[in-house]
């Protein structure tokens, strides 16, 4: 589609975490202000090519590629003890397990603290597991950006192949809009700079107004 950029080529670090549901989260990171793209699959286990019905020890998982200039990794773990589905303090099966994955020196040091930080506040302890990432194996096609994936039409309108709905950094924004996620200020900055035709742009504020405060969970 002329005008549509699917990626952002700014430098950029890496974060992973394990948090209930990994449609939850792909929704929820995708539409805050700094994260440029994400992908969900299965990471934290042995077993070489999981799937989803054939997961062994891994853990469902978010990979985000965010701007550390926009927000910082203190700030996406704010978001990660704000929005768990279950299992911070509550022994739930490895799938679906509070798990952070660093991805260097400074993440973990920064993870240590910040659960210690969260257990002090919450006046409990959490039972997150902190670890180093990692082989990530991308999980199935239908899970990548499973909100937006319920509108087809904007997906086939935007050509969001398989590749691309791992990969685009439009695809990330709008399976977060679409459910209510984000701010309307940031909604309206993107639809401009993302260049997104009229059609679309009108759709997803509906989709935003309607779903806005709603939870995110299945």
């Amino acid at each position: 589609m002329p005008g549509i950029q699917h990626d952002i080529d700014i430098p950029f670090k890496k974060a992973t975490f394990g948090m209930g549901c990994f449609w939850a989260s792909d929704a929820l990171f995708g539409a805050q202000p700094g994260i440029l793209r994400t992908r969900v699959g299965y990471a934290g286990g042995t077993l070489i090519d999981p799937e989803y019905r054939k997961l062994g020890d891994h853990t469902e998982v978010i990979e985000i590629d965010y701007d550390p200039k926009q927000i910082s990794y203190e700030e996406l773990l704010q978001l990660f003890w704000d929005n768990h589905e279950y299992g911070l303090t509550t022994c739930v099966k490895k799938q679906y397990m509070s798990l952070i994955l660093y991805h260097d020196d400074d993440q973990k040091r920064i993870a240590e603290i910040s659960v210690k930080k969260e257990s002090h506040k919450r006046n409990e302890k959490l039972i997150t597991t902190i670890l180093p990432a990692g082989i990530f194996y991308p999980a199935e096609d239908y899970h990548q950006k499973y909100r937006l994936q319920q509108h087809s039409w904007l997906v086939e309108e935007l050509g969001l192949t398989p590749e691309l709905l791992q990969k685009s950094h439009i695809a990330a924004r709008l399976n977060g809009y679409l459910v209510g996620v984000g701010k309307i200020e940031a909604l309206e900055s993107d639809c401009v700079k993302l260049g997104l035709p009229e059609k679309i742009s009108n759709y997803v504020h509906k989709q935003w107004k309607q779903n806005e405060g709603g939870s995110l969970y299945c």
